[in-house]
């Protein structure tokens, strides 16, 4: 969401590589053994899962007179739209960069992502206008090791910055100077042997990627930016909240964790237990979806969002969705449509949807 960082400022987000199968996300890991010895509760749970990538907004280098005037940011399981509406409340037109920095991800992680698009580079079918018009962007990615930028090694190698859709690779495919140079400058890791005892490697840059563009800001008019695109819905074939599992002592830490983090009440679970119904079949009938947004990023704008609006588009029959909505205030009416003026973001969104999908 569009709080103002210094750009190339990174999304707090920490992801997992794409992986040739589908592994249990660390949401689960915990809860693994205690799942082992409750098998008969839900076995389902260690498979057919994707973690999400926590996607942030705009990015600016700092001004003093550069104000958004207001905000509106509509979320759904398909597709997230950003308004902002800015005026520049100086003397002289002001040029600046602006930045849509898209997730770090961290090939060193073991895990499965959902990543919307197979585009190695855009892989969030990310788009923008300026006041209406379609708007072309440069899109920078870079590999790092630490602080090291990687990015020409990869080049020289003619390897991709991130190994996905076309560009996806298996290291044990590389030529042996190739593997040698990527282990020697840490962009591969050893992961174990195979069945000859030859060591096995897996990649461990962290891709970069922000989506940058040139923009002035009048001092005669106020100034409209757009942005759209597809969100990283992580998932489960089954949910922690489903009351064979939460009145499980072994998942006690897990469930209690999602109250937190989703801010879920009493009230919620009488809804959730109202769609599953109270069995305890290993095979769940009721599935989760999250998404989450990076709202929470600085403080850059010369004063807060003066009207914000967050509208989360109505779940199907049979789903529900539940998040924290901090300083946000619910229309009367209990439409899943918030709005604060003066707006200062005091957390990041993420959103929970439980039901049949």
């Amino acid at each position: 969401m569009g709080r103002c960082a210094i750009v190339g400022g990174r999304t707090d987000f920490r992801p997992a590589r794409l992986s040739g199968s589908i592994m249990t996300p660390a949401i689960w890991k915990a809860t693994l053994g205690a799942l082992s010895i409750a098998a008969t509760i839900s076995p389902a749970l260690s498979n057919d899962t994707a973690a999400e990538l926590a996607v942030g907004g705009l990015q600016f280098t700092r001004s003093g007179s550069v104000t958004m005037k207001s905000e509106l940011l509509q979320i759904s399981l398909a597709r997230v739209s950003v308004r902002y509406e800015f005026a520049n409340n100086g003397t002289a037109p002001v040029p600046l960069t602006i930045a849509f920095p898209l997730p770090d991800i961290d090939l060193s992680e073991g895990q499965n992502i959902a990543f919307p698009s197979s585009d190695p580079v855009n892989f969030v079918d990310f788009a923008t206008k300026i006041d209406g018009v379609p708007t072309s962007f440069k899109i920078d990615q870079r590999a790092f090791v630490g602080k090291d930028d990687v990015t020409s090694l990869l080049k020289e190698l003619n390897l991709p910055v991130l190994p996905i859709g076309a560009r996806q690779f298996r290291t044990q495919d590389l030529t042996e100077a190739t593997r040698s140079k990527l282990v020697n400058r840490g962009l591969l890791m050893q992961m174990g042997s195979d069945e000859r005892g030859r060591p096995l490697y897996e990649t461990a840059w962290l891709v970069k990627t922000a989506v940058l563009r040139e923009q002035e800001f009048p001092t005669n008019r106020s100034v409209t930016v757009e942005h759209v695109y597809r969100p990283s819905v992580g998932s489960n074939s089954d949910t922690i909240l489903r009351k064979a599992l939460r009145q499980n002592k072994a998942m006690s830490n897990e469930f209690e964790r999602y109250r937190k983090e989703y801010c879920v009440t009493d009230s919620f679970l009488s809804q959730v237990d109202k769609i599953a119904g109270g069995g305890q079949a290993s095979k769940a009938p009721i599935q989760e979806r999250r998404v989450s947004y990076v709202l929470k990023t600085g403080a850059n704008w010369a004063g807060p969002i003066k009207n914000f609006r967050l509208v989360i588009d109505k779940p199907a029959k049979d789903q529900l969705v539940s998040f924290c909505a901090g300083n946000l205030k619910q229309s009367p009416d209990g439409a899943l449509d918030f709005s604060a003026a003066d707006f200062v973001p005091d957390r990041d969104i993420k959103l929970l949807f439980v039901g049949r999908f």
